[in-house]
């Protein structure tokens, strides 16, 4: 087995291969850029050598940097992780003539599937069933808008080299199509260095399932059976499952087979995952079409590895040292259930918008990490850590593990209740949402899930104001408690005469109210509103128990400046303690402007000074963690002045432009 390996990624995954690297006796080497010096994956490695750089186009795409700091550690393997450089068939090329063995497929797989139209054509002649599409390379705009006219409507523009839901557009009528091609081609240029695209049917009602296979230099081929990947979120996935809800004996074999068959098709060597498009019908799960295969680990990976007992990390890296499989096809059998989450530093009330940050506070359930377990949290940061513009915004993955879909479904309820993160927006709170909603709870899955079910998704708020006030009243009242076996110490509000009121301006959920707590001689009165009552609070070791108008729910409340923020097992919510005196000012007039919603990059601009807009019109679009957001015009205007160019890097509520608004 090999002596050392190094890993070529970052974040959650390195510390992952890392972990199973450990286990397995062989020593690790990091490599990182100047943002992640002192991030949780350098110190999980025995060595580490820096690239330089903040982005990872100066870093962890520099592979001749990685390449020399294989040699110089002495490391015999590189192992890739996902993203980054994992399906770059030159840097798999470049291992070799080096000397390193790299951890993944050969570089013809990589070709073969890395270009989404010539897979297509490859699985065609291998038998694989395919969406009707346009997967040939001349990439002239008007044939590309002929081709998708004779498809018809939805089609489905999908960047040729793209992968991880970039470079991907749905276009529902003709006169749309152009410029969403621009878009996805500019996007696409960006991301992978190639803005050849393909055109496909979009399937209606699809569910995203996927094959996790294995090969070894042998020939030997394995399937490690399905994940339901459709609850996605811009073409990214939210949550991951295994076994696929409904999948029947036959069609899981069909499924398989053909997934194989797709391997032996290119000679695939290592961990893959072959993806499919299953149409649905009254009958559950239809038709299924190849989509495409990524050459490399998956993010939803464990799943597969607490169904099938299996660590994948440990076959890929017995696989790349030359030996077979550990088990064969008859070997396998399904486990249980498996539930993946993605934690990610987003606003899903503002349509995802990527979000950064330090984690001020970050409290996980009661878990394993880097292996099976019924409550497992793997991640690559740590309480402290900050959450930067230039890498993926994913925080960290929790995955849980039950005897049923159902039981598996409560776990995960469960430990997002105690991940509780305080810092930076996060999309806890909105997955909690939709594992509670009706058609996730029931596996009524689409990839339309989360659209479809907005109503029970987003602007939700499950702690109301009354209790925010009584957490924020709580946290205030015992943040400065003294020794509890003096009774003129207790925090209970009793007094021997008279009456005194504390009047609390606080902002929730964008509105201003004032809240009047009283201290009496019978302890503790709170009124919100048209609310009031006795308020009663406990502080336990690590919470508060807290009990008004009628509820008691246990609380933990964490104040960053003037935000509580309130967690509950039922869910969590934020709420601002106002400081008259501190904001007096803030609501001057300062004119009409466009702000950037989110730390990133000016891509362009769709305006010039001068220009009259409407409410609505596209503005500018943005860069941020590797995905392009569009800006409108909050209403109609003139544009005064442009105040940065295409490629400068802004801060988030930076000015974008100046707008004189119509009177």
């Amino acid at each position: 087995m090999f002596k050392k390996i190094l890993i070529a990624n970052r974040g959650e995954i390195a510390c992952r291969v890392a972990a199973t690297a450990k286990r397995m006796g062989i020593r690790t080497v990091a490599v990182y850029s100047d943002a992640d010096r002192d991030a949780k994956h350098v110190a999980a490695c025995d060595e580490a050598v820096g690239l330089g750089g903040q982005t990872a186009q100066e870093s962890y795409l520099q592979w001749q940097k990685i390449l020399d700091a294989a040699k110089l550690t002495g490391a015999q393997a590189i192992h890739p992780g996902y993203g980054f450089l994992s399906e770059n068939e030159d840097f798999a090329q470049a291992c070799a003539q080096a000397g390193l063995v790299f951890i993944g497929p050969p570089p013809s797989a990589i070709r073969a599937m890395g270009l989404k139209a010539q897979s297509k054509q490859l699985m065609e002649k291998a038998n694989v069933p395919l969406v009707p599409g346009y997967h040939a390379a001349d990439q002239n705009p008007d044939l590309l808008q002929r081709e998708a006219d004779r498809i018809a409507y939805p089609v489905l523009i999908k960047a040729s080299a793209g992968g991880g839901g970039k470079g991907m557009r749905i276009v529902t009528k003709s006169e749309d199509f152009a410029d969403a091609l621009a878009s996805c081609q500019r996007e696409a240029r960006n991301s992978f260095g190639s803005d050849d695209v393909l055109i496909e049917k979009y399937v209606q009602r699809p569910r995203h399932i996927e094959i996790q296979v294995f090969g070894d230099q042998h020939g030997n081929y394995v399937h490690l059976f399905e994940r339901d990947c459709s609850v996605q979120r811009r073409h990214q996935k939210v949550l991951e499952e295994a076994p696929a809800p409904g999948m029947t004996e036959a069609m899981r074999q069909q499924m398989g087979d053909a997934a194989l068959s797709a391997a032996r098709a290119v000679g695939y060597v290592g961990a893959g995952t072959v993806e499919f498009i299953v149409e649905q019908n009254d009958a559950g799960v239809g038709r299924f079409f190849f989509m495409e295969m990524n050459t490399r680990l998956q993010v939803e990976h464990p799943v597969t590895e607490a169904i099938t007992g299996q660590d994948l990390v440990a076959w890929q890296l017995r696989v790349a040292f030359g030996e077979p499989l550990p088990v064969k096809q008859s070997d396998l059998r399904i486990q249980g259930h498996a539930i993946e989450a993605r934690i990610c530093a987003e606003t899903p009330d503002k349509n995802f918008l990527p979000a950064t940050g330090t984690l001020q506070v970050y409290r996980q359930p009661s878990a394993v990490s880097f292996e099976r377990g019924t409550v497992r949290v793997d991640d690559g940061v740590r309480q402290g850590d900050a959450i930067s513009p230039y890498y993926d915004s994913m925080v960290a993955k929790l995955i849980v593990h039950g005897d049923t879909r159902e039981q598996a479904l409560a776990r995960l309820d469960a430990a997002l209740a105690e991940m509780q993160i305080v810092g930076l927006c996060t999309n806890v709170q909105f997955l909690r949402h939709v594992v509670r909603s009706p058609s996730f709870a029931q596996a009524n899955l689409d990839t339309a899930l989360i659209e479809r079910e907005r109503a029970v998704l987003f602007e939700q708020d499950p702690i109301g104001l009354p209790m925010a006030v009584a957490g924020l009243s709580a946290h205030l009242l015992t943040s400065d408690a003294g020794d509890d076996t003096d009774p003129f110490a207790a925090r209970d509000g009793w007094q021997a005469w008279g009456e005194s009121q504390r009047y609390l301006d606080v902002n929730y959920l964008g509105q201003d109210h004032q809240a009047v707590l009283t201290y009496g001689r019978d302890g503790l009165r709170l009124q919100v509103g048209d609310v009031s009552g006795p308020l009663q609070v406990r502080q336990t070791a690590d919470a508060l128990d807290v009990s008004f108008a009628g509820q008691r729910h246990t609380l933990r409340v964490d104040m960053l400046g003037e935000t509580a923020h309130v967690f509950a097992t039922h869910g969590a919510t934020h709420i601002v303690l106002r400081d008259a005196l501190a904001h007096a000012g803030e609501h001057q007039e300062v004119g009409g402007r466009l702000t950037a919603p989110m730390p990133g990059k000016v891509v362009s601009f769709a305006v010039k000074a001068g220009d009259a807009v409407k409410q609505g019109q596209v503005l500018a679009v943005m860069e941020a963690m590797k995905m392009e957001h569009t800006l409108v015009a909050p209403e109609d205007g003139i544009v005064d002045e442009l105040l940065y160019a295409p490629g400068d890097q802004v801060a988030e509520g930076a000015a974008l432009l100046k707008l004189s608004t119509a009177q």
